[in-house]
């Protein structure tokens, strides 16, 4: 096994008297697909948010080799630790395009010195960030028919898949992604299971909170199973599937 690109070390939380997650720990490789499931109010949006440094926390975060346990969130972004939310979020008053493109140029976008005195320069740039936001929206299932579109005009599975393209865009070597499949059915459904095995393909690491559990049990590597805040189990989703707490603790709750 490879060394882990993002590795939890204790990880815990408390907001008050309430400890919301307490000594979690796990680790995700390159090309590997990590499952955190649990009942609702298990951890797991905190356990994220704790991972990114979005909340205070106690221990240790490791990525790529370096403790980012102190690091802001946009610094972790940029070292290529990137994430999604529950709910969508986009730029509302321009094109699913724009907001693609807008990400691209964020790290190659043209100082202004050299877009004032060398327009060409800047207009080569950008035409090159639009082809690449085109093919990068296209392969996460985004027709190109759409691509002018506001992304609140997108049909809902469709923005779903934008939200991971957008968090992918930029440099990503880990995905965090929370509940993607919220709201999907059908061949969105499997859009969004090819998407993840394609990831996995190109050797990004992806944790995933997901409460569909066909999803989880047929696609995720690796398993941890949250309760109270804690972990409660681990392990491939075989072995996580017949574990009689499990069953007792949530997947029998869902059934």
């Amino acid at each position: 096994m490879t060394e882990p690109l993002l590795r939890v070390r204790g990880l815990s939380v408390r907001f008050g008297g309430f400890q919301a997650l307490q000594d979690v720990s796990w680790e995700v490789h390159p090309g590997q697909i990590l499952g955190i499931i649990g009942p609702n109010g298990a951890g797991k949006s905190t356990c994220f948010n704790a991972t990114t440094n979005m909340v205070r926390h106690t221990g240790a975060i490791t990525f790529m080799g370096q403790d980012v346990t102190g690091l802001p969130p946009y610094r972790l972004s940029a070292l290529g630790l990137h994430r999604t939310f529950q709910q969508n979020a986009f730029f509302g008053g321009i094109s699913t395009l724009e907001n693609m493109t807008g990400v691209l140029l964020r790290t190659t976008g043209t100082p202004l010195a050299v877009a004032v005195l060398l327009p060409w320069v800047e207009y080569r740039r950008r035409r090159a960030a639009e082809a690449e936001a085109h093919a990068i929206l296209e392969r996460f299932g985004v027709p190109r028919g759409l691509h002018h579109l506001p992304p609140a005009s997108l049909p809902y599975g469709t923005q779903r898949m934008l939200s991971i393209a957008l968090a992918y865009a930029e440099g990503a070597r880990v995905l965090m992604l929370d509940e993607p499949a919220a709201g999907l059915g059908g061949p969105d459904m499997e859009r969004l299971a090819r998407v993840l095995d394609r990831l996995r393909g190109e050797n990004i690491g992806i944790v995933l909170i997901e409460h569909h559990m066909d999803l989880v049990m047929e696609h995720a590597d690796y398993l941890v199973v949250l309760e109270q805040g804690k972990i409660l189990a681990h392990g491939d989703p075989a072995t996580v599937q017949a574990d009689p707490r499990v069953l007792e603790a949530y997947l029998g709750r869902a059934a």
